[in-house]
């Protein structure tokens, strides 16, 4: 499987948004402070995610971006295959040409890895991860210390209570 920083990046950008968007939109700045990440390479994956109808994107000085659906309504596989990832293990890409022109010898045991791996990402939902404790922990350390940052000198603790997940 060929999982590039593009569709890592795109899934940890869309869980960013999913916990942080509470009702509000969610800016691409915040998103990258949270997560680390370019602003620039986020609005490149945004507008891919814009155009597949995973996110809509709001205007105006209190603008930014929203999932478009509900997180139980968007899987992780759709996320991966909106910024032109793809999930396929084989080493023709599918085309069956690795061999001298020919399907290889293994081809269809890596294309069958592929249809699995697949199958638990659609399978799995934006919703589903975002409720991880080990996710909600990490989503915790990092809102501390964006508060922190932000907050200069306030006691910055944040708990994930008050935190909701559409």
């Amino acid at each position: 499987m060929r999982l590039t920083t593009k569709g890592r990046y795109a899934v940890t950008a869309m869980m960013d948004l999913a916990i942080h968007q509470n009702g509000s939109p969610v800016t691409l700045t915040d998103i990258a402070e949270h997560q680390e990440l370019s602003l620039s390479y986020l609005e490149q994956l945004f507008s891919r995610l814009r155009k597949a109808k995973l996110v809509k994107g709001l205007r105006g000085p209190k603008g930014g971006y929203q999932l478009a659906r509900t997180a139980s309504e968007i899987t992780i596989a759709e996320i991966i295959m909106a910024v032109d990832e793809s999930v396929d293990i084989t080493q023709c890409r599918g085309r069956e040409n690795c061999n001298e022109g020919e399907q290889c010898l293994t081809h269809e045991l890596w294309s069958h890895l592929s249809q699995q791996v697949y199958q638990f990402l659609d399978g799995m939902t934006l919703a589903e991860v975002v409720k991880w404790p080990c996710v909600q922990a990490v989503a915790a350390r990092q809102d501390a210390k964006y508060a922190r940052k932000h907050f200069s000198g306030a006691d910055a603790t944040v708990s994930l209570d008050s935190l909701t997940i559409n």
